[in-house]
């Protein structure tokens, strides 16, 4: 690769917060694309569908309306390449409708990969990689601020679609997702008020979890983290088409979570 697959947006010295924005990008290198599946029409409506589409966007917008400036890392590309918020190994419950770190299956459980692809040479070239600049990142806030707060901006249809696990609990406007040791009550009650304006917030459902970087995850307690799942009729047209006037409202409710967790 010429450039990482992945970029660090800096911001103010004194913030905290780290924005990830794991699932924006449509992007698939020519020989990753060469094991895949798909024809280039079926392809487009599997990103179209699984892609977390404009949350780049939001977050870059929030991060312009915050009163101090979060940091943000955001992903280049698809998480058809590899999805980097799987763990690598066995601990993955999405490997059980081929979603693992490296996805043999689409939305609607249709072959995306062969099955008995070797994910090993996905895995070192783009996922450990991008692992070890999340925890650089994580580590950073760290060392400048005594603690980090990571925020991942994700979104989700408005209808389950036939990979989720956990599909048929409440689909709020707004998911919350959290982690008994990484997610203070504190950090997802001012969540809660960020997002008040946008209809009703809901805890880990239909997606629940946060993202931390492995070398801290369940160990370090000043990385606090939390999920932020946004229900895509509230900001784009589904599945894929553009966004809409929504966009505005949720970064400005996003920025204001921001400034709440960087206190």
């Amino acid at each position: 690769m010429s450039q990482p697959s992945y970029e660090l947006r800096p911001g103010a010295d004194e913030s905290p917060v780290i924005l990830h924005v794991p699932h924006s990008a449509r992007t698939i290198p020519a020989g990753v694309r060469a094991g895949i599946e798909l024809d280039d029409a079926a392809l487009e409506r599997e990103l179209d569908h699984i892609t977390d589409a404009h949350t780049a966007e939001i977050a870059e917008a929030a991060a312009d309306l915050a009163g101090i400036t979060p940091w943000r890392f955001v992903n280049r590309l698809s998480r058809l390449v590899v999805d980097p918020e799987r763990f690598p190994d066995e601990r993955e419950e999405m490997l059980a409708v081929g979603m693992g770190a490296v996805y043999t299956r689409t939305t609607h459980r249709g072959v995306l990969r062969q099955e008995d692809v070797d994910p090993g040479p996905l895995v070192a070239r783009y996922f450990r990689p991008y692992a070890r600049a999340m925890t650089e990142a994580v580590a950073g806030r760290l060392a400048a601020t005594g603690r980090a707060v990571v925020i991942d901006v994700h979104s989700y249809p408005s209808r389950a679609l036939p990979y989720e696990l956990h599909g048929a609990g409440p689909r709020p406007p707004v998911c919350l997702g959290t982690d008994r040791f990484h997610t203070p009550a504190g950090l997802a009650e001012a969540a809660r008020k960020a997002f008040a304006g946008c209809g009703e917030t809901g805890l880990d459902s239909p997606f629940s979890g946060t993202y931390v970087p492995l070398e801290f995850y369940g160990t370090d307690a000043r990385v606090n983290a939390l999920m932020v799942e946004i229900r895509r009729d509230l900001y784009m047209a589904e599945p894929g088409g553009p966004a809409g006037p929504g966009l505005d409202r949720l970064a400005g409710a996003l920025a204001g979570l921001v400034d709440s967790a960087g206190r």
